[in-house]
């Protein structure tokens, strides 16, 4: 019997698991997104080969230098993939950030803002003193789960040379909530 991706984090109805190249399909799916090329951006995936890549340069790769990366997110009803979850460190912030998208069919159900919940207590565990994210500036769903998680606006920042400013919010992760 083999084993399954590592599980990261779990939470009341959800798992958070290390992205691995079998995720391809709905790797590829979360990345052309309309409302994820809007609000993230466009990563030019457009074949499950690149998905594939896209993983192993990205997440798996993260994981392996980091020891955290964004993770696939499945309910633990079902085992079926609803979304992607989990830490980033980006060149053009100072702290690590929090990331979240979730396919359109499991948006407004909680999942996101559960999800981010585990981040935060799975960045905490792994002493990371600060955590940040960042939002378009039109994201209105994606900053209330923020002030909702308990971060605070910081002002908008240039994060890639050339891109529109973001909002960046931000909190300590060692300060008592």
């Amino acid at each position: 019997m083999t084993a399954g991706p590592l599980e990261i984090i779990r939470t009341e109805r959800l798992r958070l698991r290390l992205v691995e190249p079998g995720d391809a399909a709905v790797y590829l799916e979360i990345l052309n997104d309309p409302a994820f090329i809007e609000h993230i951006g466009d990563r030019g995936v457009r074949t499950l080969e690149a998905a594939v890549s896209s993983i192993e340069n990205g997440p798996v790769a993260m994981q392996r230098t980091r020891g955290h990366s964004m993770y696939l997110v499945e309910r633990l009803e079902d085992g079926r993939a609803v979304g992607l979850s989990g830490l980033i460190k980006r060149d053009g912030l100072e702290d690590v950030d929090i990331g979240y998208a979730f396919l359109p069919h499991y948006r407004g159900h909680g999942y996101a803002f559960e999800a981010a919940q585990g981040v935060v207590a799975h960045a905490r565990l792994l002493g990371i003193p600060r955590l940040v994210a960042i939002t378009t500036q039109g994201n209105a769903a994606s900053i209330q789960l923020l002030l909702r998680l308990g971060m605070r606006y910081q002002g908008t920042r240039v994060v890639v040379a050339g891109e529109p400013a973001l909002n960046l919010y931000g909190m300590e992760l060692s300060e008592e909530r």
